[in-house]
């Protein structure tokens, strides 16, 4: 996409129609390139007066762009300035001092306190005392002072991905992409409307599928995709403008499409009407990329639910449930780590009316289902989904995660005690050494299920099953004195490396001898 302020439209008989590049337009294509791979090496303010000069139609940027241009000679600068946003997005730009330019101002200005700067003579005395401190010239420390200032870092390397023609395509598409931008809503129809459809459910777009009598081209489904723009929004965000513009990626990657979108052009409702015959093509990249999160509300929260150490995973967009004659896809859900149990997650936030009649329709008509929704406290509707047998906790701002791990606490007490029942009344390892959690996993449950279940062979020392024949091995071969490490080489021997537990079961702490380790002493 490009910047608001680089759009190109024609508002001609109310319409609201890009305006291409086309063949035409290649060699200034072409020029810009040229123009970013020659200043490689250069401080940015250069690179910008040759595309001013690029601008204003001088051959080579080699005219005297300080002259005002004359009618008829300036090129779009809104054209020039959209290859240049693209080429931008390409190059790398570095501050290129001796010295950091945080510390140059530091020397220079306490120098400068020192000194009693009036003059020239005494702004170089100061700028000799600085660079003296810092031992460096005192032209590298002046250079240095502002040189991390944009105008003044350098071009150090750009790698378009494009050609001329590649730059134009490029260009086109973003220039799309910014019209979309102020759409209140997209209808598309597609001659590929699997990969349409999926596009959309990836973006996280807001949709529905409505048929239509309008014959359309060849090939061309006889459905219309309605997509919801981010203009109709209750609170209108970039990043759902984003992923609502990149849509346009998919759609311009079938063979035959059209659409038609309704624009908020400042208050005036306009029609952008593109399809396969408009100059839109997709150079060399895939068309969708799988988008991590539909807001930051719920990038928030999955962050910090990974910090967490639980018995829970956190899948993102689990399968599709049926609800109704429809389908929704949860934000979240929670795999349990010790069965074969899911609570679904769905973060309800503000969007609009419509979204939330369709949202708790389409939660009235799951079943068998366990969902808990996290609602935006000023929808006002948590009794509602209490009402379809769903759990609802209110947020504002952010999702509070312990909310959440409240209830999955309530759900694994639930799920322990179930796995616990099923257990037989005693369970008999044949290993004489074995870990609760090893155990556990091996009938499937939790470690906190084996809580209440009898292991007459072994007896519990911490998180370990032991056989009693093997403890007593033990406490022959430990005795008081014996370096920490001796010690747990002949538990580890044993198969135990919970050494800490085993060791007060025998009778022992240890006696630290600072960093050098510690020896074994019998416990009073």
């Amino acid at each position: 996409m490009l910047t608001k302020d680089l759009l190109r439209v024609s508002r001609a008989g109310g319409g609201y129609q890009p305006q291409f590049a086309d063949r035409s337009h290649r060699p200034l294509a072409a020029r810009a390139i040229g123009t970013y791979q020659g200043h490689v090496g250069e401080p940015r303010a250069a690179l910008e007066s040759a595309l001013t000069d690029l601008e204003r139609g001088t051959p080579d940027g080699s005219g005297d762009s300080s002259e005002p241009p004359h009618a008829g000679d300036i090129t779009d600068f809104k054209l020039v300035r959209g290859f240049s946003a693209l080429l931008e997005r390409e190059a790398t730009f570095e501050t290129d001092a001796a010295i950091a330019p945080d510390r140059a101002r530091r020397a220079a200005f306490e120098a400068a306190e020192t000194v009693g700067v009036v003059t020239e003579d005494e702004r170089a005395a100061a700028l000799s005392r600085g660079s003296e401190s810092l031992d460096v010239s005192a032209d590298e420390l002046e250079t240095a002072l502002y040189a991390d200032l944009e105008d003044r870092q350098v071009l150090t390397a750009v790698d378009p991905r494009w050609d001329p023609d590649g730059l134009v395509a490029q260009y086109n598409l973003s220039l799309a992409q910014t019209a979309l931008f102020d759409a209140t809503e997209l209808r598309v129809r597609s001659s590929d409307p699997k990969a349409l459809i999926s596009a959309i459910k990836r973006l996280r777009l807001m949709y529905e599928i409505r048929r239509t009598d309008r014959e359309g081209a060849a090939g061309m489904s006889d459905r219309e995709v309605v997509v919801t723009g981010p203009t109709h929004l209750f609170r209108s965000t970039r990043r759902y403008g984003t992923r609502f513009a990149r849509l346009l990626r998919t759609v311009a990657t079938s063979e035959r499409w059209s659409l038609a979108a309704t624009i908020d052009d400042r208050g005036t409702e306009r029609t952008l009407s593109l399809s396969h015959e408009d100059p839109i093509r997709v150079p060399d990249a895939d068309p969708v990329t799988a988008v991590s999160f539909d807001s930051g509300v719920e990038a928030d929260f999955a962050a910090r639910f990974s910090t967490l150490d639980l018995e829970w995973e956190l899948v993102r967009e689990p399968e599709p449930l049926a609800t109704g004659t429809r389908v929704m896809i949860p934000d979240f859900a929670f795999e349990y780590a010790h069965g074969d149990f899911r609570l679904f997650f769905e973060i309800m936030g503000f969007w609009t009316p419509e979204y939330v009649a369709k949202k708790l329709s389409q939660l009235s008509g799951l079943e068998d289902v366990d969902m808990l929704v996290a609602v935006d406290e000023s929808l006002g509707v948590g009794e509602d989904i209490a009402a379809r047998d769903h759990r609802a906790i209110p947020y504002s701002g952010t999702v509070r995660v312990k909310d959440v791990v409240d209830v999955l606490r309530e759900y694994e007490r639930q799920l322990v005690a179930e796995s616990a029942a099923a257990l037989p009344d005693e369970l008999r390892p044949d290993e004489a050494v074995i870990t609760l959690e090893t155990l556990a996993a091996r009938h499937g449950v939790s470690a906190d299920a084996l809580a209440d279940t009898s292991v007459p062979e072994h007896d519990r020392v911490g998180r370990t099953l032991i056989r009693p024949a093997v403890l007593d091995a033990l406490a022959a071969e430990i005795e008081p004195g014996m370096e920490l490490a001796d010690a747990e080489t002949v538990l580890a021997e044993a198969g135990i490396d919970d050494s800490s537990a085993v060791l007060s079961r025998l009778g022992y702490r240890v006696a630290w001898e600072g960093l050098a380790g510690g020896t074994l002493v019998e416990r009073e």
